[in-house]
């Protein structure tokens, strides 16, 4: 049997990504939490198995894997029903195209790591980080709504659940964590409720882990 552990911090919207993944897949797995609050992720320990400092991380059998969307290729690999990206090359370049809208250009400039150089390094103040923060989220969620609606069902990409889908998830999460405005995204509003009815989706939510704090 496949031994799988996943390092991740419970409000991590990457480490969300790979909960829903693994939990899609039916993958059984361990949970190693990392506490970004407590900086757990740059201690000796943790940056001997992943350099970089970041959750998620995943252990399969002792591989080591980093980053969300390579972790959810990896799943993908290994498990192949069902499938996190069409099989058509038109269907499988748009889908990764909206993953990558959230993962590459919202998610980043987001990321706690980033609020906090923007507070404690440069010194603005909690209103400015917030202000920041809404920015780019509206910025990127528009343009997810406008790149997502044409083609979109009851999820991002038609009625099946895929890797666009489970990157937009965690994304809204963390939005109305910072009241980010959401009422301009239909499309968006509609698959994450299609998303939550699914106890894949649901027991990846940061409320429903043992570390949630």
């Amino acid at each position: 049997m496949t031994r799988i552990v996943l390092h991740d911090y419970f409000r991590s919207s990457a480490s969300y990504r790979v909960r829903i993944a693994l939990n899609l897949k039916g993958l059984a797995y361990d949970q190693h939490p990392v506490s970004l609050v407590a900086n757990e992720q740059q201690s000796p320990e943790y940056k001997a198995l992943n350099p970089q400092g970041f959750v998620p991380m995943v252990e399969i059998d002792g591989e080591r894997v980093t980053q969300s969307l390579a972790i959810l290729d990896r799943l993908d690999a290994l498990v192949k029903e069902p499938p996190f990206v069409p099989s058509d090359p038109p269907g499988r370049a748009h889908v990764l195209a909206l993953a990558l809208t959230i993962a590459c250009d919202i998610h980043p400039l987001n990321n706690l790591r980033v609020l906090r150089y923007l507070k404690n390094e440069l010194g603005q103040p909690q209103e400015a980080v917030d202000s920041w923060y809404r920015h780019w989220v509206a910025e990127g969620l528009a343009a997810l709504e406008a790149l997502s609606a044409p083609q979109a069902g009851a999820f991002l990409y038609g009625d099946t659940p895929g890797m666009a889908d489970i990157c937009l998830v965690p994304q809204l999460y963390n939005a109305r964590r910072l009241d980010a405005p959401l009422d301009a995204y239909p499309t968006l509003l509609r698959t994450e409720a299609s998303a939550l009815a699914i106890p894949a989706f649901a027991a990846a939510h940061p409320d429903a882990q043992e570390s949630a704090q």
